[in-house]
């Protein structure tokens, strides 16, 4: 059940995380005035700590009193339980840690696009290619050495995830977050069944 809930978490955060830099990094990658600040505000997430981040996730979701369901009541949708829901859980986990690690994904990607050569996109441009259309066959291909290195260091991540795991829900509830790190913690310093846990490990 833990490797399934890693499994699952890495598939959502790895994409999710990668999409969303990239989206950013896209918008950042421009002249225009406030940019310095903006991208600073981008990478303040990794300057956050892991503590601050939980803190804040489990206040937005709370399901009393969280911001986000009183934004779902203005809109007619049903109050949602979250980190209470063993439904719900994992996905809330997915969100926080996504938040988290977009600063890192933005910095990487826009480093990539600025080495990106113009007269590239140029040539494409008087070749008829409108904008998407270089930015899918021009500027997405050389990107994937970036795309490539963000895959791996995210997957890295996914596959150690503990500290949200540990601060927002521990492993809660019904067991609907515990995943694979988590699990080794409580075999071996909960339940001190240290050959099992080293084998996890």
């Amino acid at each position: 059940q833990a490797i399934q809930h890693t499994l699952v978490y890495t598939v959502l955060f790895v994409p999710g995380t990668m999409l969303v830099g990239l989206f950013l990094a896209v918008a950042m990658n421009r002249k225009i005035r406030f940019i310095a600040f903006y991208r600073t505000v981008a990478f303040a997430t990794m300057a956050v700590s892991t503590i601050s981040e939980a803190i804040v996730f489990i206040w937005l979701f709370d399901p009393s009193y969280g911001v986000v369901n009183y934004f779902f009541s203005l809109i007619g949708v049903p109050q949602q339980q979250f980190l209470n829901s063993p439904s719900e859980a994992l996905y809330v986990i997915v969100i926080m840690t996504i938040w988290g690690w977009t600063g890192f994904s933005v910095v990487i990607y826009l480093a990539a696009l600025q080495g990106v050569p113009q007269q590239l996109i140029e040539a494409a441009s008087i070749d008829g290619a409108g904008p998407w259309q270089a930015f899918r066959r021009v500027t997405l291909p050389l990107l994937s050495p970036a795309s490539l290195f963000l895959a791996v260091w995210l997957t890295i991540n996914a596959l150690q995830l503990f500290d949200e795991v540990y601060l927002a829900t521990q492993g809660g509830p019904l067991n609907a977050t515990t995943v694979l790190v988590y699990y080794l913690y409580i075999q071996a310093f909960q339940q001190f069944n240290f050959g099992y846990a080293s084998a996890i490990a």
